[in-house]
């Protein structure tokens, strides 16, 4: 008989109680104790739905306090040494300043996850003496069968993927650091054989990126030497998010089971099964429900692949799974309401993934006849929506295409257009901006809240939100910033704000899903072509440049970002729906130009995160990106002055593309990881307007204006003072009011610090 299988399940509820639960806590309203209560209740209400579900290899310690390489990172001690504490147990006070900084320490760095759009925090080895300091898999086993009896599947992440995303340690240091940390994985190994565990689920993600024939080398003295020293505790080494590379090795490993993703990573995996085979003494953990996307599986054609696959492994080794874990998709459609038929029709969230997977599951163990109503229903749903009206725009189909097949590029090179912006602008060295959000503060959201339930006017409204301009505006005035914004405080979320004006988006009521920490999002749904219906920001930023003699910027989100923060349809390529938004985009940009608007920043936050994971596939990703935002913005003038900016950009690789863009003035997200990136300036030339983050927005703490200079000293060692450009991190919008002032205050004085500096130098005349 087939089983089924998940690899984790979303943390933050069907009502977003762990959200909640996080911030109580943090802001004192909760204590210890009550928050540990909470999160036990919701992650046992977790595991007691996939069991009701019929999942039978059901996650545990896949559930978090914050964030799982955190966790990981903590159990071994891997803490920064500016997070000093005494005792064995790491307490939360400690746990959440790495993760959110204190008053004394700055957090640590927050990157994505592979190419999801999840952030988890960069664990540090530089200084560390790893320590066994809780076994949390055995902790969490014991709590399931404990409360439930639940005979859970512990997750962990492995050793190769834990090391290859640290940071603190030079590459030549992996094998050292290797042996340092894997004594630490045999423990927790044999406390789990001890306990009787009988399965655990490793992840090993990293398989599915680039790994080398050494990495090959150090995942077989890691397994062998579990294999050893657990030879009773059943190992599913767990890959996803794409296709293996070395398989022919990697299915040799002594495991008994090996997790492929067969979404994702399908044609790779697929081909290696059907070259290869598949050991006769290894269970196939088949991840064939998609783990990322919002879509209801196709169940023909999944029904298909299960026959091709048993044709090559016997039904009763498969095990029927999500191709990743379900934290990066919704609790449950069953509350969307609110949806079109055709649309939530064909729409499965987390808790109709689990159904799917017994679906398949009895049709791979029964036969087709067993699920023969469901595949008639799953057919019908998917014709619907394929004729919908709104996946056949002819108008945008044939418009776009047209606009694809042309160049698209600025009138002018860069060189020129500088020396035209610099007259036009007359702005200071060192220029002072942000990024474009300010804090919403708990009236503005009271305010949007009634307006969206009718309870307040469109006119009311709309004052209210002049109002917040006025105020802002005369802030940065008083603060002194050279280039202002309107601070975005009719937008929800900068992405959700544009498609709601745009067709072919729809929005969820309840479709949240995991950032980073307790920061929650409801990406919308890309379900149709994408189509411009009129002005979306021009009001707005039009009125914030009325009340100020200072430049104003526009902000908008750009294609690629929209597309990579959004669930896509999967009937089109994704490079056709990022020139479908780049269009309509470049419209909004030529509006806003014509209503008098002549700095416009464009944000791509997310183009590297949609970087493929093999690096055969990302040249021609990134020539459709580039292309795509030089839709959107090539149009204007030479006077108008296009920004963009980028969220933790490994700049190095790729520095061609992000000169390709050809932005006037791009700002990254650098604070947490200020050094690497300036060695990479080192080590590249970039010669067009550059703003690196100064502060880190992502941390309530306020950072004094000397480690700010410093920042900026080390940068404008490889950088162009007279291109150079001094920002915050990333948008305001989740900051305090006060301490959002406050912070800008710092910023504004060390750069008028550093102007001084070297106007003295003589680097500045």
């Amino acid at each position: 008989m087939a089983k089924s299988g998940v690899l984790g399940y979303p943390r933050i509820g069907a009502d977003r109680e762990w959200k909640k639960a996080l911030e109580a806590f943090w802001s004192g309203k909760l204590g210890e104790p009550e928050l540990h209560l909470q999160l036990r209740e919701i992650r046992l209400s977790h595991l007691q739905k996939q069991r009701e579900k019929g999942i039978d290899f059901i996650p545990v310690n896949d559930f978090s306090y914050y964030d799982h390489m955190l966790d990981t990172a903590v159990m071994f001690g891997v803490i920064p040494k500016r997070f000093s504490f005494e005792g064995e147990k790491v307490p939360l006070s400690v746990y959440y300043g790495i993760a959110r900084g204190t008053e004394h320490a700055a957090a640590s760095e927050m990157t994505k996850w592979f190419n999801t759009n999840y952030h988890y925090i960069v664990p540090e080895l530089e200084g560390v003496r790893p320590v066994l300091t809780e076994n949390k898999p055995l902790i969490a086993y014991r709590e399931a069968k404990a409360n439930l009896g639940l005979e859970g599947r512990p997750v962990l992440v492995g050793p190769l993927t834990f090391l290859k995303l640290c940071k603190g340690y030079e590459a030549s240091e992996i094998d050292s650091w290797l042996s340092r940390i894997l004594p630490l994985y045999v423990q927790v190994l044999r406390e789990l054989e001890e306990e009787g565990v009988q399965w655990i689920q490793i992840d090993e993600p990293i398989l599915a990126t680039n790994p080398t024939e050494a990495d090959v080398r150090r995942l077989y003295t890691v397994y062998e030497t579990f294999a050893a020293s657990a030879p009773n505790l059943n190992i599913m080494l767990q890959t996803y998010f794409e296709s293996v590379e070395y398989y022919r090795d990697i299915v040799g490993l002594p495991v008994k089971g090996i997790g492929l993703d067969l979404v994702h990573g399908l044609g790779g995996n697929l081909s290696s099964i059907k070259q290869w085979g598949f050991p006769e003494d290894k269970l196939l953990g088949a991840g064939i429900i998609d783990g990322r996307g919002v879509w209801k599986a196709p169940l023909r054609k999944k029904w298909e692949l299960l026959q091709e696959l048993s044709q090559v492994v016997a039904v009763e080794r498969i095990v029927l799974q999500t191709s990743c874990s379900l934290l990066h998709v919704p609790v449950t459609a069953k509350r969307e309401t609110k949806l079109p038929a055709e649309l939530k029709d064909a729409l499965a969230f987390a808790d109709e993934k689990l159904d799917e997977l017994v679906v398949l599951t009895t049709a791979l163990s029964q036969g087709e006849a067993a699920i023969a109503d469901k595949l008639a229903e799953n057919d019908r749903v998917y014709r619907t929506l394929e004729r919908s009206g709104g996946r056949n725009r002819t108008d945008i189909h044939q418009r776009v295409s047209a606009i694809a097949a042309q160049k698209a590029q600025r009138s002018r090179p860069f060189e020129e257009r500088q020396l035209i912006q610099r007259q036009k602008w007359q702005l200071p060295l060192l220029p002072t901006t942000t990024i474009g959000s300010f804090p919403q503060s708990a009236e503005v959201r009271k305010a949007r809240q009634m307006w969206r339930k009718g309870e307040l006017s469109d006119g009311r409204y709309g004052e209210f939100i002049r109002e917040q301009i006025d105020i802002w505006i005369r802030l940065q005035e008083e603060l002194g910033l050279d280039v202002l914004v309107h601070g975005e405080f009719e937008r929800t979320d900068m992405v959700e704000f544009f498609g709601e004006k745009l067709a072919g988006f729809a929005f969820t009521q309840n479709g949240w899903v995991q950032s980073y920490g307790s920061r929650c999002v409801k990406p919308p749904i890309i379900y149709g072509d994408v189509a411009y219906t009129g002005a979306m920001t021009v009001e707005e930023t039009a009125y914030a440049q009325s009340r100020t003699d200072r430049p104003v910027k526009g902000m908008l989100t750009g294609p690629v970002t929209m597309m990579n923060w959004s669930f896509v349809r999967e009937d089109i390529t994704r490079e056709q729906i990022a020139y479908q938004l780049a269009y309509a985009l470049r419209q909004e940009v030529e509006a806003l130009e014509r209503a008098g608007i002549g700095m416009i920043q464009v944000d791509e936050p997310a183009v590297r995160e949609g970087l493929p994971l093999k690096r055969s596939d990302r040249a021609k990703y990134l020539e459709w990106a580039v292309k795509a935002f030089r839709i959107a913005t090539c149009t204007v003038k030479e006077t108008t002055q296009i920004h963009t900016h980028m969220c933790y950009c490994d700049f190095h690789d790729m520095i061609d593309s992000i000169k390709e863009m050809d932005a006037d003035v791009i700002s990254l997200e650098t604070s947490r990881s200020h050094g690497e990136l300036i060695h990479s300036f080192e080590l590249n030339t970039y010669r067009q307007g550059i703003g690196l983050g100064v502060y880190d927005i992502h941390s309530p703490r306020i950072p004094p204006v000397e480690e700010m200079n410093g920042m900026i000293d080390r940068a404008l060692r490889v950088l162009d003072p007279k291109l150079f450009w001094i920002n915050p991190d990333c948008g305001l919008k989740t900051r305090g009011i006060e301490e959002t002032a406050a912070s800008l205050r710092n910023m504004v004085e060390a750069a008028r610090i550093a102007r001084e500096k070297y106007k003295a130098s003589g680097h500045i005349s």
